[in-house]
């Protein structure tokens, strides 16, 4: 794996050491470009109706984007910074990823109830599976064996085989569950559940939760605590959960599956993005219009970067 990160980042050239974050503005239909060694936005790139999820190709070529009202996905060339063509994507995508192959990509539709599977390289749709009631959530795992999905009406986590594309499983979570991801392992799953404020800590053999994590801060409601984005540290010890309207990050010891912290940012925060070396992590906050970049080590907020308007989806590149 080193390998081959390497081998990706020689054929960058002079521009690999430029760590870059790439942000959607939701309601300015763009992305910011930000320079991690600077922290400063260096340009914004118009793009599609209400950009949310993005993502990266493998090779760091590409910027996946997911351009809700458009109903399409969009792939801009990061060389050219332009938008070279879109992907079938059904409608109303909003959040997908990346199979570990690096051709099979898993989109939520909400407004279907459906996940559509694209090969990013023939541009074609080649599968489809039904699942609950306003789809959002999707990983696949590190084997490349399982997808799951979240859907936030039925509240459930829908595994399914990738290959295949047949339900193999659900599993009930809390109330509007929106993000999931794999561990590095693999052996298990995290998802956030908005309305429910609440982690769910998911055993993939057995496909049963093994905790749910609640979150209490001092002075704000209860209410107020929606977890959305979620990471896992790179050594796997630490997980940070973005809350929502509270306004706050968490972090939780995965050991102990206890929160540790909680860090303040800015008003509205959605989704996470950690540094290729693990050492600063970026938060989108929604309503203030910009991002919080956390140290996380001394696990405090170093840097607020001014972005578009509502900024969501973020994610970074080496």
């Amino acid at each position: 794996m080193r390998l081959a990160l390497t081998a990706v980042l020689l054929a960058w050239g002079g521009t690999a050491l430029a760590q870059t974050a790439y942000v959607s503005n939701e309601k300015d239909n763009s992305i910011s470009v930000i320079d991690i060694k600077t922290m400063a936005v260096t340009q914004t790139v118009k793009v599609g109706r209400r950009p949310r999820g993005i993502t990266l190709s493998p090779d760091f070529k590409h910027l996946y984007i997911c351009a809700s009202d458009s109903d399409a996905i969009q792939v801009m060339d990061l060389a050219s910074l332009k938008l070279i063509h879109d992907l079938p994507s059904g409608e109303d995508p909003e959040q997908f990823t990346l199979h570990p192959d690096g051709r099979r990509l898993y989109v939520a539709n909400e407004n279907n109830n459906v996940v559509t599977v694209i090969d990013v390289h023939s541009r074609k749709v080649i599968g489809q599976v039904d699942v609950g009631i306003e789809p959002e959530g999707m990983a696949v795992s590190p084997d490349g064996k399982i997808a799951v999905n979240t859907s936030e009406t039925t509240n459930m986590v829908h595994w399914l085989d990738a290959d295949r594309l047949t339900l193999l499983d659900n599993t009930a979570v809390g109330s509007r569950p929106r993000f999931a991801t794999f561990d590095s392992t693999g052996k298990t799953l995290w998802v956030t559940a908005e309305i429910g404020g609440t982690v769910h800590v998911i055993d993939t053999a057995s496909r049963t939760e093994r905790q749910t994590i609640s979150f209490a801060i001092p002075g704000i409601a209860k209410d107020k605590i929606q977890p959305v984005g979620l990471r896992l540290s790179a050594d796997g010890a630490l997980a940070f959960v973005a809350l929502g309207p509270a306004n706050h990050v968490a972090v939780i010891d995965t050991k102990t599956l206890t929160v540790v912290k909680y860090i303040l940012v800015g008003r509205r925060v959605w989704h996470l993005a950690l540094t290729p070396d693990g050492s600063k992590l970026l938060a989108t906050n929604g309503i203030s219009g910009d991002v919080s970049v956390i140290d996380t080590k001394s696990l405090g907020v170093v840097k607020t970067i001014a972005v578009g308007r509502y900024p969501w989806g973020v994610a970074i590149r080496p």
